[in-house]
């Protein structure tokens, strides 16, 4: 009996193992056992001297510690900060890559090795808009990674991570690619790729790898509400990785393109405003002093296209031209007053505070304020000739467009509006029952909403 449940067992086991093959489930342990020895731990020291009798925010500490230092408790005079990453080799001679908040405040770094080495590293130069640092070792002939050039990746795909999770050195977790292209807050100029393979505190840094072994990324973030993983990983695209790291070695800084232009969203009723066949693109809501100004981009262009990859997103334009060398000329396929242009714009570089920005108006409907001419004052801190301000809004379909008290249009479809008799001029020949792209300025930007007229004014 005993032996017949034991070959029960075995047959259930071959026959679930002989299922997943079957079902084309990947086996990492030879990519695992390949790829292992370029992956390295990464570690940042900070020594912070405290000065005698210099006491800590007691209001910030817990009740229990607090009680300890109200009654003298003598304090530690020296504190030892430590931070814990991963990294990986991409050269045989010592240049390893991890991520800039891994050693951002260290003073020195270590890293240890596979084999078990440890060596103190140099930093190179470290981005913090890409949240990429280079490192290099005194040492030689050791394994490294090999970069994907394909850069293309799919929602579906099988990838691997391997790290240093909360100090557990090379553990190995896998998963699919969930999204690529993906836009979080403050970081306009990284495409993240979206995962669903455990990451956590330690295995920052790391590398991504494909089935074929080769990295496609650098582990750099999560998106939690409990402080681990919750399966929304974001880990930083090979192109950009291999672009920064040249940078970073040849002048341990980093220069991005700059165009200029302030960006936003096209809506469904935008994209019928434009005449574009689908929401697509990136709305330019003002051209700003640079590139974009001196090669004749206009507010209301709606670029389609860059250097010859489309935009399908107004979140996809800004790494596509951080990526560009400054000084270069490439092509810009826009859309404006629903004709096709292409203009040649020379890339400038990207100034130090970050110029490019998004906002996300409302999309609505048509008329029904209180406005009035703008004042000289207002028209001077502007730059603008004239236009018209929102006094009130107090009824649809101004109220569903998305305009405020305080906004100044500029522009009503094509029509320039320098004041509200040149407004009220243009009204009887404005379409009925369709967007109309109106621009206005709100707090100093400009952007672009819509309106849609339900009878004729």
């Amino acid at each position: 009996m005993l032996l017949r449940s034991i070959v029960s067992v075995l047959a259930l086991v071959t026959a679930t193992c002989v299922s997943a093959e079957i079902n084309g489930l990947p086996d990492f342990t030879d990519l695992v056992q390949k790829v292992s020895p370029s992956v390295v731990n990464v570690s940042g020291k900070t020594n912070k001297k405290m000065q005698s009798g210099r006491q800590p925010d007691l209001e910030q500490l817990p009740p229990f510690f607090r009680d300890f230092f109200e009654r003298g408790i003598p304090q530690t005079p020296r504190r030892e900060g430590q931070s814990l990453g991963s990294g990986f080799i991409v050269s045989e001679d010592g240049y390893i890559l991890t991520n800039n908040h891994v050693i951002a405040s260290a003073e020195t770094v270590v890293v240890r090795l596979n084999d078990l080495r440890e060596f103190d590293a140099k930093v190179i130069g470290k981005d913090p808009r890409s949240d990429i640092a280079l490192l290099k070792i005194e040492a030689v002939g050791l394994p490294a990674v090999k970069f994907s050039e394909k850069n293309v990746l799919s929602p579906g795909q099988w990838v691997v991570a391997i790290g240093s999770p909360f100090g557990f050195d090379y553990s190995v977790t896998a998963g699919i690619v969930s999204a690529v292209g993906r836009s979080l807050p403050n970081e306009n100029y990284v495409p993240f790729i979206q995962t669903d393979v455990a990451i956590n505190p330690g295995n920052s840094g790391g590398p991504l790898f494909n089935l074929d072994g080769e990295v496609v990324g650098i582990n750099s973030q999560i998106f939690t509400r409990s402080g681990g993983f919750m399966g929304l990983s974001f880990a930083i695209p090979t192109r950009l990785v291999v672009n920064v790291a040249e940078q970073l070695k040849s002048s341990g800084m980093v220069k991005r393109g700059y165009l200029g232009v302030l960006l936003q969203q096209v809506t469904k009723d935008l994209s019928i405003s434009f005449g574009l066949e689908r929401p697509m693109g990136a709305l330019v809501g003002q051209v700003l002093p640079g590139p974009a100004k001196k090669a004749g981009f206009r507010a209301g262009d709606v670029i389609v296209a860059f250097n010859g990859t489309e935009v399908e997103r107004s979140s996809d334009l800004p790494p596509m031209v951080g990526l560009i060398i400054p000084g270069s000329t490439v092509p810009v396929s826009i859309i404006r007053e629903k004709k096709a242009i292409t203009i040649e714009v020379t890339v400038e570089a990207l100034p130090d505070s970050n110029k490019v920005a998004f906002s996300n108006p409302k999309s609505g409907s048509s008329l029904g304020m209180d406005i009035e001419d703008i004042s000289e004052e207002m028209a001077k801190e502007f730059e603008l000739s004239g236009g018209v301000l929102v006094k009130e809004v107090f009824d649809d379909p101004a109220k569903k467009s998305g305009l405020i008290i305080g906004d100044v249009i500029v522009q009503i479809g094509t029509e320039t509006i320098d004041s509200v008799a040149v407004l009220r001029n243009i009204m009887p020949n404005l379409p009925v029952d369709r967007p109309i792209p109106i621009r206005i300025f709100r707090n100093g930007q400009s952007m672009f909403l819509t309106l849609r007229l339900t009878n004729r004014p």
